[in-house]
């Protein structure tokens, strides 16, 4: 087939040279053709594709279909309701708050009520005027030990990091979690001069990579953790244990994304790809974590801190909750994250299939903190798909004090779900590193969305609460949220997780029989 080629090739360009002698305007058609026949010589030289091999030009088109294949269905295609992993009605919803334009929706619902798995709260008929409620709702962090305790908003910036997004896309987060008041958490990349140089309340996370507090050999730098800790900024620390987009799997950081300046924060090697470790090295069990976090409540002069897991396996959660019972040790908050998160790069299989979504993992860790006493020196953040206010409403009806939201900051950004986060080439210039994409994200434009998001977003929650008969966020309980299990049966939320009674975990006799596999399979020492 490459010798007809060639013959076919040598053929026509003898014929255009005739064409040409006799017709010289006709040698223009040679910028249309040359570059088709350099195409189609380079097709049947290279060993990479066999459709290009045996095809030439032809083959090129499969290429083109695949990589267009998911624009084609976002913007020809899919419905309002059917996109993934965020639908066209939710992405609209949070364009218009961010621009705090008209959000309101025509014509009535697109969704089918009576479809499995339909979840809504009921109204009273004896609402409150939105009002009348508090229209900056905090939630105080910081238990017994904590000297520095904060007043954190109910709805704030999740976990992305610095090399995951682009420096402008740090800048624009921070800044308008500043103008709304509400805190950035920076991800588990380090502490940037780009989550410090606006001033927004600052939640340092520290992974298993100890990035801006690492030795040269990957272990924690007591001291670089100190000194960073220190900044005014820095309000909270988080200790991840592991994330809804790959639970149980280190951080990756694409080469394509790990610069000069990202490696030198990160205390890392320039054009590598980065993977963290899937484990602590500066503990190994659920007592050495607890200890883990009286030190470095010391080490950050008594800020309030926590960790953030996706729970997996419950009996280790159980062990979690055995260690602050012996240890006395008790972590300020615990951020939940769920199996559907994540903004970064991840393997298809713990994206798809492991850890726990959100609602699961969070009734599991309220219900046991309630169990074993705890709860009520502990704070729960819920992070994992909180896009609008009833998602608020559900998590902080499941047990949540307040939400986390990743991927609608990314939207009020102006991310277009082009799902090119791991790619280095995300159009809108929030998850690249590549200069010339970076270039296009205008802080000054972007940030005011962010803050527009975050309020518009807690007025909607605010006037579900009214419309609901409630004034506060704690009266909210697992009874006002409804879901449609099939056509004729419908379970309210504390059907499906039914409330702990305070403190019935500590005994034997006490423990629901839905739980006693796990307290049965809970025996690591600790």
């Amino acid at each position: 087939m490459r010798s007809q080629f060639w013959t076919y090739s040598l053929l026509t360009f003898f014929l255009i040279g005739i064409i040409s002698w006799f017709w010289p305007s006709f040698l223009w058609t040679l910028v249309v053709i040359l570059p088709l026949f350099i195409l189609g010589v380079h097709d049947t030289i290279q060993r990479s594709h066999t459709i290009r091999r045996n095809f030439p030009l032809f083959g090129r088109g499969r290429y083109i279909l695949e990589d267009m294949g998911p624009k084609i269905y976002q913007y020809f295609v899919e419905s309002d309701t059917d996109g993934r992993p965020i639908n066209r009605n939710m992405r609209s919803m949070v364009y218009r708050r961010a621009k705090s334009v008209n959000d309101t929706h025509p014509f009535g619902t697109q969704r089918d009520l009576y479809r499995d798995g339909y979840e809504w709260i009921n109204h009273s008929i004896y609402p409150y005027d939105v009002s009348e409620l508090d229209h900056n709702p905090r939630v105080r962090i910081g238990g017994k030990e904590c000297k520095q305790p904060y007043e954190a908003s109910i709805l704030n910036i999740s976990a992305m990091s610095y090399g995951s997004l682009s420096y402008r896309a740090i800048e624009a987060l921070n800044k308008g979690a500043r103008m709304g008041g509400f805190y950035h958490n920076t991800g588990e990349g380090g502490l940037s001069p780009y989550h410090l140089e606006n001033g927004g309340d600052i939640v340092w996370q520290i992974g298993t990579g100890y990035f801006s507090c690492r030795t040269k050999d990957g272990n924690f730098d007591r001291e670089k953790f100190k000194e960073n800790a220190a900044h005014p900024s820095v309000k909270m620390i988080e200790i991840k244990l592991s994330q809804g987009a790959k639970p149980g799997h280190g951080g990756i950081l694409p080469a394509s994304k790990n610069s000069e300046e990202i490696a030198k924060i990160r205390g890392v090697e320039p054009h590598k790809a980065v993977i963290s470790p899937s484990y602590h090295k500066a503990f190994s069990g659920p007592k050495e974590m607890m200890h883990f976090i009286r030190d470095i409540r010391e080490l950050c002069e008594g800020k309030p801190v926590g960790f953030k897991l996706c729970v997996g396996r419950e009996e280790e959660f159980i062990d979690i909750c055995r260690a602050m019972m012996d240890t006395g040790i008790l972590p300020d908050f615990i951020t939940v994250d769920g199996g559907e998160g994540g903004t970064g790069a991840a393997p298809l299989e713990y994206s798809n299939s492991v850890g726990s979504p959100l609602r699961d993992g969070l009734a599991f860790v309220h219900d046991m903190l309630v169990g074993f006493g705890l709860r009520d020196e502990i704070k729960v953040i819920a992070s994992g798909k909180i896009l609008s206010g009833f998602h608020i409403v559900r998590a902080l009806a499941l047990g949540a004090d307040l939400c986390n939201s990743a991927r609608g900051m990314m939207l009020s950004l102006g991310c277009i779900q082009a799902l090119e986060c791991n790619q280095n080439t995300c159009p809108t210039g929030v998850a690249t590193q590549n200069p010339k994409l970076v270039k296009g994200l205008v802080v000054e434009d972007k940030s005011p969305r962010v803050h527009n998001f975050h309020k518009n977003t807690i007025h909607a929650m605010l006037d579900l609460l009214s419309s609901v008969g409630i004034k506060k966020t704690d009266d909210l309980k697992r009874k006002h949220i409804h879901r449609r299990v099939d056509m004729t049966t419908i379970l309210r939320y504390d059907e499906i997780y039914p409330d702990l009674e305070p403190r019935c975990l500590l005994s034997g006799s006490g423990i629901p029989d839905r739980y006693k596999v796990y307290f049965r399979e809970s025996d690591i020492p600790i």
